[in-house]
Order: C-alpha cells, then structure tokens, then sequence
C-alpha cells in the first residue's frame, strides 16, 4: 500500500469518526454505551502497548539509557 493510499484510508476512517461523534448526541443509549466500551477498549490496548514498550525499554536501557551489562544474554555454541 503507496503512502498516499495509506493516508486516504486513515483520513476517510478520521472522517467516519467524527461523523459518528456528531451523530452522537441523538443517538439511542444502546448505540452510546456500544461507542463507549469501543473507545474504553481502544484506550486500554493504547495505555497497555505503551506500558509494555516502556516496561521493555527500562528494563533493557536502565533510566540513565545506557544499557545494564547484568541483562546481557550470552549465547551457547555448540561443542565441535
């Protein structure tokens, strides 16, 4: 997919996003807790992809950002 076919589909799924957000206010209850729970399941997998990402990047760089030699992994070679 060319980067121009990339940005048209991301700004038509924007563009159907905000034409439901503006729908919104008059839609029924069960279409509102539906949106909501979808927005409440897109948030936690963001918040969990960037506690995951961050989780790694402390554990492999330490907070100063050099790396920790005591998470080194040595690799076993066979005997010949």
């Amino acid at each position: 997919m060319s980067s121009e076919g990339f940005l048209k589909e991301i700004q038509a799924i924007g563009e159907k996003f905000l034409h439901k957000l503006q729908k919104l206010p008059k839609a029924e209850p069960v279409e509102i807790v539906a949106f909501s729970v979808v927005l409440l399941f897109i948030a936690t997998v963001l918040v969990l992809t960037i506690i995951a990402c961050s989780c790694c990047c402390y554990s492999c760089c330490g907070c100063d950002g050099r790396p920790d030699p005591r998470h080194r992994k040595s690799q076993v070679r066979p005997a010949a």
